[in-house]
C-alpha cells in the first residue's frame, strides 16, 4: 500500500505523518482562513509566496484547510497587516516585520538589520542559531506566532533623480525607505519617508520624494521606477537579506489540529526557499532589460557607505541602551554574526571573489 508522506528539512523543524487515508484525517474539520499581504498582487514573487503557502496547505490537508490570500489594500492596508492579525481581524498575514519598528525597533531582526546578515546567514540564524526562538518570544507579546516565508536576497540601493557623488548629496534628500535604515540615514541628513509599496511610484513621479528603494530589478521594473528616476544605486546596505514572514494570530494557531499546524510550517519553509531562488533568477534578467532601457547603474560612494555604517552601529548601541527587548536579541545576534562572518570569510567569500573576478576575464 502506498502512503503519501512529506518529510521537511531541518529548516522547517517538522515531520508530517502520512497525510491521507488515516482516521484522523477523515475526522479533521474544514477550516477557511484569510491571509492579507503587505504587497500588491502585481509583485508576483512576494504575492506568489503567499499563493504557494495557500496551495501547499490545501494539498497537505486534502483540501480541508483553505487559506485565501488578499493583496495589500483589499482587506487591510499594506502597513497594517500585523495589527489586523494581532487583533484577530484576520487569521494570518504576510509581510516584513521591519514595517513595525515604530512599535518597537526589535521587529527589525526578523527582516534585516542594516549592514547585517546576508540571506544564507539569516536562514542559518533563524533555523539553527536561535533567532526563530528569540523572535517568537518577542512576538508572543503581540499575540502572534511567525514563520520565515520569503527572502529577496540582497537588495538594490534604490532609484534617485540625481546622481550621488558623495555624502553631501544626501542632505535634505527625501527618500522612501522603511525600517531602521531611515533612522540611520536621518543621522546623515536624509529625510526618510515610509510609504506602502503600492504608493511608491506615485510619490516618486509627483516629486513628493526624491528617491525610493524597494527590492531589486524584477520588482522595481514592474513598479516602473526607472521611468521617473534614472540613477540605480547598489548595494542596498540596509538589506543584505530581507525576510518576509507569515504572521498567524496566536489564538487561531492554538486552535488548529496539529496536522494543519505542520502544513503551515512546511509550506512557509518552501516559500522561503522558493522566493530566493526565484529572485536570483528573475533579477539577473530584469537588470539586463533595465540597463537597455537607460537605467544608470551606480555604486554608492565609499564615503557614503562608511558614514552609514558608523551611523548604523552607533544607533544600535543607542537603542540597546534603552530597549531591553532589542538588547537581548542584539547581543545574541552580534555574537552569531561575528562567528558566522569568521567562517564564511574563509571559504564562501574567497570562493566567490575568485570566481567572479576570473569569470569577468574569460
Amino acid at each position: 500500500m502506498k502512503r503519501r508522506t512529506v518529510i521537511t528539512s531541518g529548516a522547517a523543524g517538522a515531520v508530517l505523518a502520512p497525510l491521507a487515508g488515516s482516521a484522523n484525517a477523515q475526522s479533521e474539520p474544514s477550516i477557511t482562513w484569510r491571509m492579507v499581504s503587505s504587497f500588491p498582487k502585481s509583485l508576483d514573487v512576494l504575492f506568489g509566496a503567499m499563493k504557494l503557502i495557500a496551495d501547499r496547505v490545501s494539498a497537505l490537508t486534502d483540501g480541508k484547510f483553505q487559506i485565501h490570500p488578499f493583496g495589500a489594500g483589499e482587506l487591510v492596508p499594506g502597513l497594517k497587516v500585523l495589527d489586523a492579525v494581532q487583533s484577530g481581524g484576520v487569521e494570518c498575514g504576510h509581510g516584513p516585520s521591519y514595517f513595525y519598528v515604530g512599535k518597537d525597533p526589535t521587529f527589525t531582526f526578523d527582516t534585516a538589520l542594516p549592514f547585517g546578515l546576508n540571506t544564507r546567514q539569516q536562514n542559518a540564524w533563524m533555523y539553527s542559531g536561535g533567532g526563530l526562538e528569540l523572535m517568537r518570544e518577542f512576538l508572543r507579546g503581540y499575540n502572534v506566532i511567525h514563520f520565515p516565508a520569503a527572502n529577496s536576497g540582497a537588495q538594490m540601493g534604490g532609484w534617485f533623480r540625481k546622481e550621488i557623488n558623495g555624502i553631501d548629496d544626501l542632505k535634505g534628500l527625501r527618500f522612501r525607505i522603511p525600517g531602521l535604515a531611515g533612522r540611520i540615514l536621518a543621522k546623515i541628513g536624509v529625510v526618510p519617508q515610509q510609504i506602502a509599496p503600492g504608493d511608491v511610484f506615485t510619490a516618486l513621479e509627483t516629486g513628493t520624494i526624491d528617491a525610493a528603494e524597494f527590492v531589486g530589478p524584477h520588482d522595481d521594473e514592474k513598479l516602473g521606477f526607472y521611468q521617473v528616476a534614472p540613477y540605480y544605486y547598489y548595494p542596498g546596505w540596509w538589506e543584505g537579506s530581507a525576510q518576509a514572514s507569515l504572521f498567524v494570530n496566536l489564538d487561531k494557531w492554538n486552535g488548529l489540529p496539529p496536522r494543519y499546524q505542520a502544513a503551515i510550517e512546511v509550506a512557509c519553509a518552501e516559500a522561503n526557499a522558493w522566493s530566493t531562488a526565484e529572485y536570483d533568477t528573475l533579477n539577473m534578467r530584469a537588470m539586463q532589460r533595465l540597463a537597455a532601457r537607460g537605467a544608470k547603474l551606480r555604486p554608492f560612494p565609499k564615503d557614503v557607505l562608511d558614514a552609514c555604517y558608523d551611523a548604523a552601529f552607533s544607533l544600535y548601541d543607542e537603542i540597546a541602551a534603552e530597549n531591553a527587548n532589542f538588547r537581548k536579541i542584539y547581543e545574541a545576534w552580534t555574537s552569531y554574526r561575528k562567528d558566522s562572518d569568521s567562517w564564511l570569510r574563509i571559504v564562501e567569500n574567497s570562493y566567490d571573489s575568485y570566481v567572479y573576478d576570473r569569470s569577468k576575464r574569460t
